[in-house]
């Protein structure tokens, strides 16, 4: 009877356990979607301080084009003048997905509409100095399947190019 009784206290252990779990990442991924939603808005809003006060100190931004792969000052630099002059982006988002890899790291997809149409854009989320932040953000345009062909023929030229780069 007693192991019964021990068996029992050890469900009743692991449940109320993984229900805490549940709990904590409902809370953070609650914060995730906060933080994603005030970072695009601080982009909108043209907010150059609330913008990277939402990423972290080694965060990585990757653009829609193959050269766009900036570390947080390069970014930082390339948005200056774009935030000075009020005008950055406009990124709305149509859905998002939250995966939780850690206490202190998820990951996440979501599709926008932005000002080149539908795009999609992925990245990281650490933990840091007591909030969410972007680690690494990846931005790439929406191409329907249907269209790859056509999109392949019209950059096919670059295409070579930043190839041919790589093969020195």
């Amino acid at each position: 009877m007693m192991h019964l009784k021990q068996l029992v206290v050890a469900i009743v252990l692991c449940l109320v356990s993984v229900s805490h779990i549940q709990a904590q990442n409902e809370d953070a991924i609650k914060s995730i979607n906060t933080n994603l939603d005030a970072w695009h808005k601080a982009a909108a809003e043209a907010n150059f301080n609330a913008y990277f006060n939402l990423m972290t100190k080694a965060t990585v931004f990757v653009g829609t084009d193959a050269s766009e792969h900036w570390e947080r000052d390069a970014f930082k630099a390339y948005c200056k003048p774009h935030f000075d002059a009020g005008k950055a982006w406009s990124f709305s988002t149509l859905e998002r997905h939250v995966y939780m890899v850690s206490d202190s790291i998820a990951s996440f997809d979501e599709l926008l509409d932005t000002h080149m149409g539908v795009s999609r854009g992925s990245g990281v989320m650490k933990f840091e100095d007591g909030s969410w932040k972007v680690a690494h953000y990846v931005l790439s345009a929406a191409i329907p399947n249907s269209k790859m062909s056509a999109v392949k023929t019209l950059k096919a030229e670059d295409d070579t190019t930043i190839i041919s780069s790589f093969a020195q």
